[in-house]
């Protein structure tokens, strides 16, 4: 048996992710060998999983992968860990269409025990009608115990501590209401630039946890360890990428993506020149360019290898960010700053050009499908690409979002899970 349990939460914002990233931190000042897992298609707060755990953080979505794809990732990536963490995705059955992709099908998919979250800031007994209702809602999915977040005293946790007695569930501790533990944010999301190994965090969920409950959280033995080559549904592809790596610009990289290739080369497009002569694919992810436009601008001789590498027919994969980088410019509220220039496009991040696209996309082209996630608040200005198929949100809608080519070069706001 390995321990193993999902972080959820009723709704978005209880504190799952703080409780999920002290825990992983708890565990690995432990000794213990933690492989961080995050339900859904988000990109961010994998990068404080990793920051924390010393080990990339993966991705399990079952409308970008099928349930047994996620199930062999669970085990292909958790066999040699001493503990899995799951932490879910808003609330605990919020999925794209009602609870399909839910953190709640996650956890019934690999048969993980769930922990709840609850924010307690303004509720005593009346959190009971709440968590009954979450624990009886499916059958399939078990839901071990609770933590209480921004508790306010300990008479008022012995008050919900009751509400755990009364409904026979494990009460697994509390986080004390206090400002410092809440975890910031900005821009898109969460600032994974900043420090993440917090100590006092780590102190607060030794303290007011009970880890050694948690780590009787257990699910049947993974199996062994296996070769991608093998046992993995992802394609294995016997080339070479190089890839745009950068803390904050160039970021948002799903870990699965990166092992179907044989070579994995990246450099820094702010402060390196890649080298692309033996490259099969260049592919430049989604981050914050905008942020990082005067290091960008200033190393030109990164973005003239780059812009030479695609118009003599290499093959670029660009989202989002990345595909920012290859248009022409990038404006903002400071100016007017010069990209790679290999798509004959600008983009807007003024303040008052801000708009949110954010969802599932799927589209087709050339005999295949891809699955992918937009997140973005920055536009095409002036005028926007046509796109060389349609794209389709997770319900199957139309959306605007356009795919285009140059040459070998496919570039798009979305993030692809498997390029």
């Amino acid at each position: 048996m390995k321990t193993a349990f999902l972080i959820a939460a009723p709704t978005s914002g209880s504190g799952k992710t703080t409780v999920a990233r002290g825990l992983m931190a708890l565990a690995a000042a432990k000794g213990m060998k933690v492989q961080p897992f995050k339900c859904g298609p988000d990109y961010i707060d994998t990068k404080f999983h990793e920051a924390v755990c010393g080990r990339p953080s993966i991705n399990l979505d079952t409308f970008m992968a099928s349930k047994e794809h996620v199930r062999e990732l669970f085990a292909y990536y958790g066999t040699e860990a001493d503990i899995c963490i799951v932490e879910g995705m808003m609330g605990l059955f919020d999925g794209y269409d009602r609870d399909l992709g839910s953190s709640a099908e996650i956890a019934a998919i690999l048969g993980v025990p769930v922990v709840l979250v609850v924010d307690a800031k303004s509720a005593a007994y009346s959190m009971a009608p709440l968590l009954q209702g979450f624990v009886n809602f499916r059958k399939d999915v078990h839901i071990a115990g609770v933590i209480f977040n921004k508790v306010g005293s300990e008479r008022h946790y012995k008050m919900l501590q009751q509400v755990c007695e009364d409904l026979h569930i494990e009460c697994f501790g509390y986080l004390p209401k206090q400002a410092s533990l809440e975890q910031g944010s900005r821009y898109l999301g969460l600032d994974f630039s900043e420090k993440t190994e917090n100590r006092e965090l780590t102190d607060v969920i030794e303290q007011h946890v009970c880890w050694e409950g948690l780590t009787k959280l257990n699910v049947p033995t993974l199996g062994t360890s296996r070769s991608h080559t093998g046992n993995i549904t992802f394609p294995r592809w016997e080339q070479t990428v190089v890839i745009a790596r950068n803390a904050e610009a160039f970021s948002f990289v799903y870990q699965e993506t990166l092992d179907c290739f044989d070579v994995v080369r990246s450099f820094d497009p702010e402060t390196e020149v890649p080298e692309l002569a033996d490259a099969d694919v260049l592919y430049l992810p989604g981050g914050y360019p905008e942020k990082h436009l005067e290091a960008l601008v200033s190393n030109e001789a990164c973005r003239k290898a780059i812009r030479e590498y695609a118009e003599r027919g290499g093959r670029v994969v660009a989202e989002c960010g990345g595909m920012m980088y290859l248009c022409e410019r990038i404006v903002t509220d400071d100016g007017d700053y010069p990209m790679c220039g290999v798509l004959p496009y600008s983009i807007t991040a003024r303040k008052a050009d801000r708009k949110l696209s954010l969802g599932y996309r799927r589209f087709e082209l050339d005999g295949r499908e891809y699955r992918g996630h937009e997140f973005h608040y920055t536009q095409f200005k002036d005028r926007t690409p046509q796109s060389v198929t349609q794209v389709y949100n997770a319900k199957g809608e139309p959306v605007d979002t356009p795919v285009f080519r140059f040459k070998n070069v496919l570039a798009s706001y979305t993030h692809l899970y498997n390029i």
